[in-house]
């Protein structure tokens, strides 16, 4: 029981070392124009429009959208393979 205990306790230490790093850590995409920047945490840090891109709203629009979702699914595969090394080193199934 007290294995398991610190155990937990291992693993919620190193998530909240992950979560930190993954704060730090930026990552770009780019649709037409605009550039979106999230971080690991899926949180929105910056969007650059150009001007050639707020020329159309339909195409603006249709570009942040595509952006954010391209950045957003960078930043969930990069949590969680920053994940996979804790949990697979919890010996934990599948991971």
């Amino acid at each position: 029981m007290l294995g398991k205990m610190k155990d937990m306790y291992k693993l919620q230490k190193q998530a909240k070392q992950i979560k930190k790093k993954l704060k730090n850590i930026h990552i770009e995409a780019e649709e037409k124009g605009v550039i979106v920047t999230v971080d690991g945490e899926q949180n929105v840090v910056s969007i650059q429009i150009s001007d050639e891109a707020m020329e159309n709203k339909a195409t603006l629009e249709k570009s942040i959208k595509e952006a954010l979702n391209k950045a957003t699914k960078k930043s969930q595969q990069i949590a969680a393979e920053e994940m996979k090394v804790v949990m697979g080193g919890m010996g934990l199934p599948g991971m």
